[in-house]
């Protein structure tokens, strides 16, 4: 089993930045988080960003420019930079690894 616990969600106001991580344990060895995806209310699970193995970045085309993802293999945590955020953005956050193992979702609210 693999366990995926985000975290850093929040309220913040349009134009605000915030940084979720995503942290992966368990007993299968190796298993690495390797993507965030959300779902905006009322709609369905869409991806925002992949990670490969040489940790380049691919992302939605809502994201680009504005969202970077990233990776501490030494902590087995992912993260998700988020800049200039938008309404639009609001939505549970979820990452996502091979399995595929989905974290509980944290929540982000973009709002004045």
């Amino acid at each position: 089993q693999v366990q995926l616990v985000e975290s850093g969600g929040g309220l913040v106001q349009p134009g605000g930045s915030l940084t979720l991580s995503c942290t992966a344990s368990g007993s299968i060895f190796g298993i690495k988080p390797t993507g965030w995806y959300r779902q905006p209310p009322g709609k369905e699970r869409e991806l925002v960003a992949l990670i490969n193995s040489l940790g380049m970045g691919n992302y939605a085309d809502s994201v680009k420019g504005r969202f970077t993802i990233s990776r501490d293999n030494t902590k087995n945590t992912l993260y998700l930079q988020m800049n200039s955020l938008k309404p639009d953005d609001t939505a549970v956050y979820y990452c996502r690894s091979p399995g595929p193992y989905w974290g509980q979702g944290t929540q982000v609210t973009v709002s004045s």
